[in-house]
């Protein structure tokens, strides 16, 4: 193509069309994610030809077909907030494959700019708030190069990308007051709409099943899964810090699952007098807005009518939606919600199924134990954790596979497990002689933020746990605190690093490493992140208004009479700013020059394109009296005084007097042409 398009406006192309491809490549389905990335392969191959012609239409036609034929495939429909974005994407690079003009390298520039804000719709994280604002950047520097390379050329491409660099960013800075303000002070509206989270895609961490290992594997992970806000004093003991998911009763013989009935709705009689009642009111935050369970403090309620407990004692959203609000929550205490829920008349049966055909040694053991009590469900329990005990059970991330019989290798041969092997085997111990007995799955312990302000609850806290009816109220009993204590009292992450056998015996000492770095840097990534959250994607309506009511703005037409103000003083320092520079960077006899400019009349003031010698002869040639040499001399000293090596004082002195005569001299002509 004849029009040419210089090295740094094509590095700006591919690195504009790279940011948004990582904004969005953990999102965008894996076909599509590699078309993009041929695409940028291809571009820089191109980019790097003397001469440029658009690609064939027929290859660019076919990767967009592809490219939308993986986006139906991945999300079984063209229309929706991820295909919707992923489409843009498709589109964006497609276009950027033809370009021919000039036109076409602002579309893309502007085109880039839109997409790269659609990537809002994926996260709202710190994380992609950087890659975003640096695709802004990489964009304006593109298109600020684009408009000045006619006239202004760079030998060095590095020369001229730090020098559009250092322009956008004065730009971006000039601009950044007005963001501020308008972001601090305009009235926040409600949003208009809510964004749906897509189906089988919500995440927390946990699943609705668990097999064993599941949460083993999940416990090796130390990012973020939720955060707790509140007065930190007012917790609960570490140990009695377990954080409800959800409950899983039903298992086939591999597997445990929710039953549908669990998720049923729930009102306690008296709600009000238990919220009246609470020990500690509460904000859970989840990592990932897309959380369909809140896991809250064990016996809590919601504070919201978003919200809803359920029989399980499990809390969820009435409608699947993004949030990245903090829920308003209520912990009741060890037993205040408890003696209401059990008193309802859900009693389910399958709390005491149990696939007969499998663990038959386990089955054989627990009715021994059984008989032993008497048969009294409670002097069984005891019994059963005295056996625990007395076994010599290992606790580690590293159990091993189990077979079909899984209770039984468990119990009688590895004798090493994690939280849901000895979960599961006390539950199924339970329902061998009749008693009911469930599943919880959750967290349980967490770590205080650096800042004091929040507890921070991780992946690695992920925790499964045995729930027990006796005398109609269900009691929690945790194996894990039988077999390893220091797990529940200490908190997981404190276990980890004073019992490295917890990774198994023949990766402890890596595996330990590599959790200890990623848990320092995970720490002050996800604080970096929580303050981002709370402090700017979290500023809405209330929060405004309370840090407003701090300094006396309590009303809408306070905080925009604020706003006006703020942006007339900001104006006026902009102006004031550009003047001081333009001042500063005058010379002193420049000011005294422009200063007895500025006292003539209009014609005979110095035009934009006079140098002061040709205005001087002006002058000198228009009073045509003995005093023409004056002005002669006045270009003489100023251009010694301005370009000579060397001046000294007197001569600005002298050019001060002459400029006084010249004024006096310009002052008589006026009044003689006015008579």
């Amino acid at each position: 193509m004849k029009n040419t398009i210089t090295a740094s406006v094509k590095f700006a192309i591919l690195l504009s069309l790279s940011l948004i491809l990582l904004a969005q490549v953990l999102y965008l389905p894996i076909v599509l994610s590699g078309l993009l990335f041929l695409t940028i392969a291809a571009l820089y191959l191109h980019f790097r030809q003397t001469e440029l012609h658009p690609f064939s239409k027929l290859w660019i036609g076919l990767g967009v077909v592809a490219a939308l034929a993986s986006i139906y495939l991945s999300y079984q429909t063209l229309i929706g907030i991820e295909a919707g974005v992923a489409i843009l994407t498709t589109f964006l690079f497609a276009k950027a494959l033809e370009i021919k003009n000039r036109r076409d390298v602002i579309i893309i520039f502007n085109f880039a700019l839109f997409v790269a804000a659609s990537s809002f719709l994926f996260s709202q994280s710190f994380g992609m708030a950087v890659i975003v604002l640096a695709c802004l950047v990489s964009s304006l520097m593109g298109l600020y190069r684009l408009q000045t390379s006619g006239f202004h050329h760079q030998e060095k491409m590095t020369a001229g990308l730090r020098q559009d660099l250092k322009h956008v960013t004065k730009f971006i800075g000039l601009a950044l007051p007005f963001f501020i303000l308008l972001f601090l002070f305009f009235p926040r509206l409600p949003p208009l709409w809510h964004i749906p989270i897509p189906e089988n895609k919500a995440v927390t961490g946990m699943s609705d099943r668990m097999s064993p290992g599941d949460i083993a594997e999940l416990s090796q992970s130390s990012a973020l899964a939720f955060r707790i806000l509140g007065d930190m004093s007012k917790l609960p003991p570490r140990s009695e810090m377990y954080w409800r998911a959800m409950v899983l009763d039903h298992y086939d013989g591999q597997t445990w699952t929710s039953s549908p009935r669990n998720q049923q709705n729930f009102r306690p009689e008296n709600q009000e007098d238990l919220i009246q009642q609470s020990k500690f009111a509460y904000q859970y935050l989840p990592a990932n807005p897309q959380s369909s369970w809140v896991m809250g403090l064990d016996q809590s309620i919601p504070n919201n009518s978003q919200y809803a407990l359920k029989v399980d004692g499990s809390i969820m959203p009435n409608r699947a939606v993004q949030s990245n609000q903090p829920i308003a929550l209520r912990w009741l205490g060890k037993s205040s919600l408890s003696g209401h829920t059990n008193n309802s008349q859900i009693v389910f049966k399958n709390t005491r199924d149990y696939p007969a055909k499998f663990d038959l040694r386990s089955q054989q053991l627990a009715q021994q134990l059984f008989e032993q009590s008497g048969r009294d469900p409670e002097r069984y329990i005891q019994h059963l954790i005295d056996w625990y005990q007395q076994q010599q059970f290992a606790y580690t991330l590293q159990p091993g596979l189990l077979g079909q019989n899984r209770i039984d290798e468990f119990l009688f041969q590895s004798k090493q497990g994690f939280c849901e092997h000895y979960a599961s085997s006390f539950a199924l111990l339970m329902r061998y002689v009749g008693i009911p007995a469930r599943i919880v799955v959750g967290y349980q312990g967490g770590e205080l933020a650096p800042d004091g302000q929040s507890w921070e609850v991780r992946q690695l806290d992920a925790h499964a746990w045995t729930e027990v009816k006796v005398k109609e109220q269900w009691v929690r009993i945790d194996p894990t605190a039988i077999i390893a204590p220091q797990r529940i009292d200490s908190g997981m992450q404190n276990y980890m690093q004073a019992d490295q056998n917890v990774w198994g015996a023949q990766r402890s000492s890596m595996s330990y490493q590599q959790y200890a770095l990623l848990k320092k840097m995970r720490i002050w990534s996800d604080y970096a992140s929580y303050q981002w959250q709370s402090k700017v994607v979290g500023y809405n309506t209330e929060s405004q208004q309370s840090w407003l009511t701090k300094f006396g703005i309590r009303s809408t037409y306070s905080r925009v009479m604020v706003l006006f103000v703020g942006i007339a003083f900001l104006v006026a320092g902009y102006f004031f700013y550009i003047f001081y520079r333009k001042w500063k960077n005058t010379s002193e006899i420049d000011r005294f020059m422009a200063h007895f400019s500025k006292g003539l009349q209009p014609n005979w003031r110095k035009q934009e394109a006079e140098t002061v010698s040709m205005w001087m002869h002006r002058l000198a040639y228009q009073i045509d009296t003995n005093e023409a040499h004056t002005f002669e001399k006045v270009a003489y000293l100023h251009q010694k005084i301005k370009y000579a090596p060397q001046h000294n004082l007197q001569d600005i002195d002298e050019l001060k007097q002459m400029l006084k005569t010249c004024a006096s001299v310009l002052k008589n002509k006026r009044k003689f042409l006015s008579k």
